[in-house]
């Protein structure tokens, strides 16, 4: 297939929107148009990822992190990022990436690190905000269900594991046209009333455009009346990190065993044992230190991420068990998230996992 119906499905599966203002989620190298048949799947690229790419067939790389993550001034091969992309674009491979989009939406990265350990009841911790929006629009009655239903199949009216959401009331409307119109009822020239239906629904802001679309195209009217109303609502469905219950309680020891042969963690740093029995558990993705308090608040006895620091660990361990299980370990099931979501989609599309270990950290 192209490379662009692969893109334009992972930029609205793994929401664009969701990422934070510092990523730099998506296409990294190639052209919408160049015919792609199989993809590499890997937590990192590297110029060695790149030449497994090339060994096995693969014209697309498709990686959790991304490439150019900061500004690049030139492509001259000064850097490692340089580098990697020269190396791409001479091996005609093209580049995709998912980062903090894949951490948040749904079925992402802490919830895949959740699955691993066999937590229950998982929710988000720390949800999303200001990435909702409310579309209010007027229907003529008898074109309700039509407008309703078409704005519903571009993705509007979803709201945590309900979709087809929205509110409706009748009331009356009124316009006239002008010379140059072609008023679907009434005349031009001439004031007309008539029964319609304020609807109401939300959508993500990474819909907006498609939503839209399709309720203008469903839409009677030569004019189409309709809000868009930004909503600062917490997004239960979608965030950073997550919580769930072990099915049994266990003490401090085996929880941390269980983790680290989880993970498959090479040097597990973790704050002092205080004899806590270990029942609900946050975790996050990658450095999660920054939800540290999230995870106090949530009532978890022990948290789980990567990367914390040393000052984490003096102020908040005598509160709960901190264990740091290693940033790759942490994230390197995200190849498997991008598996299924791409399968499902492209049954028929070839898939592999690279074989390359890219953990740029080694433990003596």
């Amino acid at each position: 297939m192209k490379l662009e119906e692969l893109c334009d499905f992972l930029d609205f599966t793994i929401p664009l929107s969701f990422q934070e203002n510092y990523d730099n989620s998506g296409l990294q190298y190639g052209l919408p148009d160049m015919e792609i048949n199989s993809a590499l799947l890997t937590l990192d690229v590297t110029e060695e990822v790149i030449n497994e790419a090339t060994c096995t067939g693969c014209n697309i790389i498709i990686s959790h992190h991304p490439v150019i993550f900061r500004h690049l001034k030139g492509i001259s091969g000064r850097s490692s990022a340089e580098k990697i992309i020269l190396k791409a674009i001479k091996q005609n491979i093209a580049v995709y990436s998912a980062h903090t989009n894949l951490d948040v939406i749904d079925n992402g990265v802490s919830r895949k690190m959740a699955e691993k350990i066999g937590l229950e009841n998982v929710k988000v911790l720390t949800p999303l905000k200001n990435r909702l929006l409310k579309l209010v629009t007027f229907i003529p009655d008898d074109h309700l269900d039509r407008v309703r239903q078409a704005v519903f199949a571009a993705g509007a009216g979803v709201a945590g594991n309900y979709d087809s959401c929205g509110f409706s009331v009748s009331g009356t409307g009124s316009f006239r046209g002008n010379e140059r119109s072609d008023p679907f009822v009434g005349e031009r020239g001439k004031l007309h009333f008539e029964n319609e239906t304020r609807f109401e629904t939300i959508l993500f802001s990474h819909c907006r455009d498609k939503v839209i679309e399709a309720l203008i195209e469903a839409h009677p009217y030569e004019e189409v009346a309709y809000d868009i109303y930004p909503l600062e609502n917490q997004n239960i469905s979608a965030g950073f990190g997550c919580t769930g219950c072990l099915n049994e309680p266990l003490d401090e020891k085996k929880f941390l065993h269980l983790a680290s042969s989880a993970f498959n963690s090479g040097g597990l740093r973790h704050s002092g044992l205080a004899g806590r029995v270990i029942s609900k558990v946050a975790l996050c993705g990658g450095s999660g230190g920054s939800l540290i308090n999230d995870a106090i608040n949530s009532g978890a006895d022990a948290f789980l991420t990567a990367d914390i620091k040393y000052h984490t660990f003096l102020d908040y361990g005598n509160r709960m068990l901190i264990a740091d299980i290693g940033h790759y370990e942490s994230e390197k099931f995200s190849v498997e998230i991008l598996y299924d979501l791409i399968i499902k989609k492209f049954p028929k599309f070839a898939l592999r996992f690279s074989e390359i270990n890219t953990n740029p950290i080694n433990y003596l």
